[in-house]
């Protein structure tokens, strides 16, 4: 059944459309003050991700209050390495933190084969409490990190500025490193596919720290698993986001992706060029530009749609939209973007 506005699924079929869809990655937090409203009554970033009820309306409120054209089911791409036996606690300015880490190659028998409709629950059920209250109107986005991603983070413990924990395994313990990131990859597979069935209707990987990495290091550790991944879920069309990683879109274009996002540090027709027509890009503007004027804003955000070539894309941000933007701001790149005629 088609949704009340279905421009993104129409454009992810190759269906002409009069206006670009957007939508915006994080675009369910602490930018709205509705969302600071809620997070206070859950008492804990944790607790408002493990309670369906509280994380389906935060994750339909861009919805109303911004207009988007998709919700995005609010959750964290470390509830995978959590249901696999490395819980994590969100820290105030310092962001995840784990208390056991993959130290060695010892240490990979840790990482558990996790039943995830019983560990993840949760996350489903936030789905279908979403889906019902969308009542039809916008398709919802799934997510998981990529495994790199969450490897990364169960090596260093928390976030890097270089990862050389990460790094230094993946080149003294290859063989170990694969293991596991087979291990994390079996278990993504398995929670997309219960987030379709629970009713997401596109999903998306983050590989967050994807440009952290040396490219032929990413092309052995990263990709294969990410191609895994978008061959496994056939279901519903596969955004992938490697942020940073703009050596990989030329292979990531021959995978079973739909969509590839694309950051702001490449421009939107090198990501073309390298990706062909066959892909949908998404992206690409900088979220600091949402730090100038409203006519800043408009002048950036239209010479970015400028650049796209033909339907096959959808605007959003380079990344996630930063905790303080000013949601006018934000309000604006979308209206500026539902306003840019294809016509």
């Amino acid at each position: 059944m088609p949704y009340k506005n279905n421009i993104l699924l129409d454009t992810l079929a190759g269906k002409k459309t009069n206006r670009y869809p957007v939508w915006v990655m994080r675009q369910a937090g602490r930018v709205l003050k509705e969302y600071r409203e809620v997070r206070a009554l859950a008492g804990s970033f944790i607790n408002l991700v493990t309670t369906p009820e509280l994380a389906a309306e935060v994750t339909i409120q861009p919805v109303d209050l911004l207009g988007v054209d998709a919700a995005i089911i609010f959750s964290d791409i470390l509830v995978v390495p959590e249901a696999m036996g490395f819980p994590y606690k969100m820290e105030e300015e310092k962001g995840p933190v784990f208390s056991k880490t993959i130290a060695g190659a010892s240490d990979i028998h840790l990482l558990e084969n996790a039943d995830v409709e019983d560990r993840l629950a949760y996350v489903l059920e936030a789905i279908k409490l979403t889906k019902k209250g969308l009542e039809n109107r916008v398709p919802l986005i799934g997510f998981a990190g990529a495994p790199l991603t969450i490897f990364a983070y169960l090596t260093e413990g928390k976030g890097s500025k270089t990862f050389s924990a990460t790094r230094k395994f993946l080149y003294v313990n290859p063989a170990e490193a694969h293991m596991a990131l087979q291990k994390i990859t079996d278990t993504t597979i398995a929670y997309l596919k219960a987030q379709v069935r629970a009713g997401a209707d596109i999903v998306q990987l983050f590989d967050s720290w994807a440009g952290i990495f040396e490219p032929e290091q990413y092309k052995t550790f990263g990709e294969i698993y990410i191609n895994q991944i978008t061959k496994a879920i056939t279901e519903v069309p596969v955004t992938v986001f490697a942020k940073g990683a703009w050596w990989s879109i030329e292979r990531f274009a021959q995978t079973g992706c739909t969509t590839i996002g694309i950051d702001w540090n490449i421009t939107m027709a090198d990501a073309r060029q390298k990706a062909g027509n066959t892909k949908v890009l998404q992206g690409n503007l900088d979220p600091c530009v949402l730090y100038g004027t409203i006519p800043d804003i408009q002048q950036a955000s239209n010479k970015m749609l400028q650049g796209f070539a033909g339907n096959r894309h959808i605007a959003n941000l380079g990344h996630g939209v930063y905790p303080d933007t000013d949601p006018q701001k934000l309000r604006c790149f979308i209206d500026t973007v539902k306003e840019f005629n294809l016509n």
